[in-house]
Parts: structure tokens; sequence; C-alpha cells
């Protein structure tokens, strides 16, 4: 079974084209957090290359942007192509059957502000700083 499922942000835009054939193709690259430390003690990422293809791939080029955090699923396909100079280079890539937002792009942006403004509750309660401990 060749299932992948990634949770990361975008380093970039998403990149979408169309094939001759008139197919829409978006990639962009996913930096996943590793889930340990290095000996610096400083947290590392892989860079992870994914490909989306038809109406995901449009929903992907149209809604998200650099920084924004995606779950993306889909299988690892590698494949091998010829440059100009006849140098073999291979590629290992995501091909996402679709993803998920785990924050909306004005979350990623600061624009969570403003809605909290406009909700009717905005003015209920007090405000609790992450720093401190939640008093229950």
């Amino acid at each position: 079974m060749n299932r992948v499922v990634l949770l990361g942000r975008l380093t970039k835009d998403p990149d979408v084209r169309y094939t001759q054939n008139q197919k829409v193709v978006c990639t962009f690259t996913l930096a996943v957090d590793r889930p340990f430390v290095n000996q610096d003690g400083k947290r590392e990422a892989d860079f992870i290359p994914v490909v989306l293809w038809g109406k995901p791939a449009e929903m992907a080029g149209n809604s998200c942007s650099k920084g924004q955090r995606l779950c993306v699923e889909g299988r690892i396909q590698t494949r091998t192509y010829d440059d100009e100079n006849g140098t073999r280079h291979y590629v290992t890539e995501v091909v996402a059957s679709g993803f998920d937002y785990i924050e909306r792009k004005s979350d990623s942006a600061g624009g969570n502000q403003a809605r909290q403004q406009d909700s009717p509750m905005a003015n209920m309660g007090q405000e609790v700083p992450f720093d401190e401990e939640v008093p229950f």
C-alpha cells in the first residue's frame, strides 16, 4: 500500500499550470517538521514536493498561500527524466489526492482579530494570556 499523509506549511504560493490537454496541475513544496530535535536542540524540517491534479489543484491555486498550514493525502511517486545534457535526474514527490486546510488564510495573516471584534460575544469574559496557567 502506498499512502502518505503530511501536515506542514507551504514554502511559497502554489504554482498552477495547464497541460497541453488543458488539465490543471498545481505544484508546491510542503515544509514538514521532523518529530525530534537535532544535536543543537533545533527542530529540522523536510521540504517535500507535492503535485495536485484537477479540481483540488484549482482550489489550492486559488485559496492557498505561502506559510499556510495544510494536511495533504496522497501517494509517493518516483520518476526519472533526462535533461538537455543527457544527465538522468531522479524525482520523488507526493501525488496528492486532496488536501485539507488546517488554518484559514486570515488566521495565518493576523486577520483573526477582525473576526473577533465582529463577534457578538467579543466583549464577554476575560482573555487569558497563553503564558499563564488556566485557573481550573
